[in-house]
C-alpha cells in the first residue's frame, strides 16, 4: 500500500481535547530499541504523566511496563490507541479496536507521523472513535503543553 494523504483527521482543538481525556495509551508496535521513534515517543508520553501499555510480539517489559501481544489481552480500560505499524497493518489494528472499544472504553485512535489509512480512519469514525492521522503524539503534545 502506498502512503495516503489523510482525508480524515482531527484539528488542533480536537487533538487538545483528546489529550485532556486521555490517561492510558496503548502503543501498538512499541519497540524495545531505545533508538526507535516508538520508544522515544512512549518515553516522552510516560514522562508527561500518561500510562503507556506496550503492544509488541516479543519482550515481557518495555519502559517498566508489562508488554501485551494484542489489544484484546489488556485487562483494563485504555483511552487511546497509538499506532506505530505500517499503513497496510493499520486496518487490522483498527478492526480489533472497534471490536473491543466499548469493553475497554477506547475513545481515540492515533496513526503516527508518516502513517495514514483512510479506510481504517473512516471505519473508526463510524464506530464513534476520534481519529488522528500522520501526526506524532510527542510533537503535538509538546506543541500544546510546552
Amino acid at each position: 500500500m502506498e502512503c495516503e494523504f489523510p482525508t480524515v483527521n482531527s484539528n488542533k482543538e480536537e487533538i487538545k481535547a483528546i489529550f485532556e481525556e486521555t490517561k492510558t495509551i496503548a502503543i501498538v508496535g512499541l519497540s524495545p530499541n531505545s533508538e526507535k521513534a516508538s520508544f522515544k515517543v512512549a518515553q516522552y508520553l510516560q514522562n508527561n504523566g500518561f500510562k503507556i501499555v506496550p503492544i509488541y510480539p516479543k519482550e515481557d517489559e518495555i519502559l517498566g511496563e508489562k508488554v501485551y501481544r494484542s489489544l484484546s489481552e489488556i485487562p483494563f480500560s485504555i483511552d487511546m490507541i497509538d499506532i506505530f505499524r505500517k499503513p497496510d497493518a493499520i486496518l487490522k489494528v483498527v478492526d480489533e479496536v472497534i471490536k473491543i472499544k466499548d469493553e475497554k472504553n477506547i475513545k481515540s485512535v492515533w496513526f503516527q507521523l508518516g502513517l495514514a489509512n483512510n479506510e481504517a480512519a473512516q471505519n473508526a469514525l463510524k464506530a464513534g472513535l476520534k481519529v488522528v492521522q500522520n501526526k506524532c503524539t510527542k510533537i503535538e503534545h509538546n506543541a500544546i503543553y510546552s
